[in-house]
């Protein structure tokens, strides 16, 4: 399997090269979810995608410093190779002015297992051992989450709801069995979250089939206290929103923690069987989503 560096941006040469994305959308994406003015839906071609990058750079380049070419510079948009072979969930506010475009305030992007397999694997392959876990799992169907970012003054419960909502549906449509992908704390220093890392280690690391962990030349690890040292109350304030999400619907994590020197995040992967999310979040989100799933 070819070796993938996650998050190394590689962009599109105008818009030529941009034309060629492949969303696996139709151009008329059925909206996946719906809380008052907010919808989710699939992009509908190379120009949502385009968005939904900028969207990106607004958030992990412009907000949180992650470090930037002088194309990404000049583009404004946080674009890679993974782009042409992902399909790009989107959330729109339906009541901002302007065009579909300036109506986009947060993304997901979402890879299928065979659309990976087909284009040189998935994009945490770099960081860890990911394809070990679908050998083990050959009967199982894979989606890649990444790329997770909501623009600031949406940054709400019921975003988040809305995202899980358009995920789910997704799933369904898909026959998607296992969720998987790499999930950030910022900064690059796992002892200014070793609570968080700790309890990840200690209480919720994945075992037995599931098990996977960061790769031998990236392994850092993430015990950093004992497990009777660990504050949980503490630990689960401290966490990020998305890992906090993962972890109510009963994800697990792998085994180690990879630093990103380039977006300047540590990054641990998600491990979510669709079997092992909590049966209330099932009839939570499930409950809104079946009707989008068709």
């Amino acid at each position: 399997m070819q070796n993938v560096t996650l998050k190394s941006t590689v962009h599109h040469q105008g818009a030529d090269k941009l034309a060629l994305l492949k969303t696996g959308a139709p151009e008329e994406s059925p909206v996946l979810g719906r809380i008052g003015s907010l919808e989710v839906r699939l992009a509908r071609g190379a120009d949502e995608v385009a968005a939904a990058q900028s969207v990106r750079f607004r958030v992990f380049f412009q907000e949180l410093g992650a470090r930037m070419s002088s194309l990404q510079m000049a583009e404004e948009r946080d674009a890679d190779r993974f782009d042409a072979i992902c399909d790009h969930l989107l959330v729109v506010d339906t009541a901002l002015p302007g065009s579909g475009h300036d109506r986009i305030v947060g993304t997901y992007r979402l890879l299928p297992q065979e659309q990976a397999l087909a284009s040189g694997g998935f994009y945490s392959e770099s960081e860890f051992e990911l394809m070990r876990l679908l050998e083990r799992h050959p009967g199982r169907r894979f989606l890649e989450l990444g790329r997770s970012c909501v623009l600031p003054a949406y940054r709400s419960k019921r975003t988040i709801e809305l995202l899980w909502q358009g995920i789910w549906a997704y799933c369904r449509r898909g026959n998607i069995d296992v969720m998987t992908g790499c999930a950030s704390f910022h900064g690059t220093l796992p002892a200014a979250h070793a609570q968080a890392l700790s309890f990840l280690a200690h209480f919720c690391q994945a075992d037995g089939p599931w098990y996977v962990r960061a790769r031998a030349d990236r392994y850092v690890s993430m015990d950093l206290m004992p497990s009777e040292a660990v504050d949980a109350r503490a630990a689960l304030s401290a966490m990020p929103p998305l890992i906090k999400g993962y972890l109510r619907l009963g994800a697990k994590f792998g085994d180690g923690c990879v630093i990103d020197r380039e977006f300047r995040t540590t990054d641990v992967l998600v491990v979510l069987p669709v079997e092992a999310i909590s049966e209330r979040y099932i009839a939570y989100y499930g409950s809104e989503a079946e009707r989008f799933a068709a």
